[in-house]
């Protein structure tokens, strides 16, 4: 077995010290904690590389936080070799005291301060205002503190050695129970819907449901790749005018931020809002995006007041956040999204309604259907609608991904699973998993869309009662016949 690198056991020293303290209790306490030291830390690495440019440059740096509050301050003061100076250093109730009392209050005033939305001051207002630290021993936090510290964000390798690790709590996270399933979306399915919607430089991304922001990482990575030699001009962009998303709850908010950072993207666009809360109506061309991505969250049921900003007023909170999208695209703009299955088929009013806009006013070109246990701890199957807005639907392609095994925790989606799905979305080929189905065929009363393979695989074969009980009869027998054998050798 190799040997754990440095971050994976300064993560499993951070887990196995929350682990004893009382007030963290699962794996989304755990996340939350070393997010929010992990950020300070990361912070603090940023403010020193600011300082060395500016003094490069012959210039002063204002440092964000002042002095008493600056992670070599209380965190990690050190001595003139270099190491903790264990004197100076706060630990057990001083620590806590100091943290509780002094430097949240602090950083939760960075949002009035903050001269808009899409700087560090109000993200880290934001952030501080939405968490508190749930490490109930102040030994425990100085025991966390010290293996955060010896962190590096230095380099790219660093980073994305870190990203790894990080993702990999998330996806711990999903399997936590507390909901934590909305948290994670499988990232090889990420990975397809990006490549199947080819993002190019320049236009903007969005995702209004943004959990983790799964779809906002990859699709940075997918872009760094794609355009290998980049300008200053266009890595600013990169950076500033492409990523954007809304999340509603506030740890996943702390986490998509945390996330985007160490994945490379400095000054995550992100607002902490309810999606659903704003009005269709009032969304103009200048708010609208080339790209959507996302997996909304199925099931919820918004009260009137919400359902009222859109135009089909529906309960459920995945049919809702579709009719934003599709508001929130351009003409002519892309879209990958993650619904349920039974979005394709339910025959009341909402849904039907919902899908003939869908096909009225965009090209829903792909219909993905992704098999039960795509999403780990999710009972709903589920589908990938794929479809561009500003022209009617003519025909859609439908991929049956069946990746020929039972998926679950320990044998999850992978990219090779979907390579077949992306080589034939190309040309929209047909296959024994894949078909077409024409625009005009479809049934204008009910507008049903059901995933229905015409090459079929298994046939349905309804048999007769009187056959059910005959093979119940015959197996009963058998079963009579085994017992009596082994009572013979008893």
């Amino acid at each position: 077995m190799r040997a754990p690198n440095m971050f994976e056991q300064a993560f499993k020293n951070i887990d196995d010290v929350l682990h004893k303290d009382a007030g963290c209790s699962s794996e989304l306490d755990y996340t939350e904690q070393t997010s929010w030291l992990l950020f300070l830390k990361y912070l603090d690495a940023l403010e020193q590389d600011k300082a060395l440019e500016a003094q490069l440059d012959g210039k002063k740096y204002t440092p964000i936080i002042e002095a008493p509050y600056r992670w070599e301050a209380w965190a990690a003061p050190k001595g003139k070799d270099g190491m903790l100076d264990h004197n100076t250093a706060m630990t057990g109730d001083d620590l806590l005291q100091f943290v509780n009392g002094k430097l949240f209050p602090y950083l939760q005033g960075f949002k009035a301060k903050a001269t808009g939305p899409n700087t560090i001051e109000y993200k880290i207002g934001e952030i501080f205002g939405e968490i508190k630290n749930r490490i109930q021993s102040g030994y425990n936090l100085r025991d966390v503190i010290e293996p955060i510290d010896g962190l590096r964000f230095l380099s790219q390798t660093e980073k994305h050695e870190l990203s790894h690790l990080y993702e990999a709590k998330i996806k711990n996270m999903g399997n936590a129970g507390r909901n934590g399933g909305e948290y994670y979306t499988p990232r090889p399915l990420i990975r397809a819907m990006v490549q199947v919607v080819q993002p190019k430089l320049g236009e903007t991304l969005y995702d209004a449901a943004l959990g983790s922001a799964g779809f906002l990482c990859e699709a940075f990575d997918y872009l760094k790749k794609t355009h290998p030699q980049r300008t200053t001009a266009q890595d600013r962009t990169l950076q500033e005018r492409t990523f954007y998303g809304k999340e509603k709850k506030s740890l996943a908010y702390v986490i998509a931020i945390m996330n985007m950072i160490l994945h490379g993207i400095e000054a995550p666009n992100i607002i902490h809002t309810n999606t659903l809360a704003e009005n269709l109506a009032d969304v103009q061309a200048k708010d609208q995006y080339d790209v959507a991505l996302g997996n909304p969250p199925f099931g919820g049921k918004e009260r009137p007041e919400v359902q009222q900003n859109f135009p089909i007023r529906t309960g459920e909170t995945a049919f809702l956040f579709l009719q934003h999208f599709i508001r929130m695209l351009k003409a002519g703009g892309r879209a990958a999204i993650v619904i349920k299955n039974t979005f394709l088929s339910n025959t009341d009013n909402a849904s039907v309604s919902l899908r003939k806009k869908l096909l009225e006013e965009c090209n829903l070109h792909t219909v993905l259907d992704c098999p039960g246990g795509t999403f780990q701890g999710a009972g709903v199957k589920t589908v990938v609608l794929f479809f561009e807005k500003g022209m009617k639907t003519r025909k859609i392609w439908f991929y049956q991904l069946d990746p020929g095994r039972n998926m679950g925790k320990t044998n999850p989606l992978n990219d090779a699973d979907l390579a077949e799905f992306i080589a034939l979305q190309q040309t929209k080929a047909d296959s024994p998993k894949s078909w077409s189905v024409d625009a005009a065929d479809i049934d204008l009363k009910t507008y049903d869309l059901s995933v229905k393979n015409p090459k079929g695989g298994e046939a349905v074969v309804h048999r007769s009662p009187e056959d059910i009980m005959d093979e119940i009869a015959a197996l009963d027998a058998e079963s009579a016949e085994v017992l009596g054998n082994i009572r013979k050798l008893l």
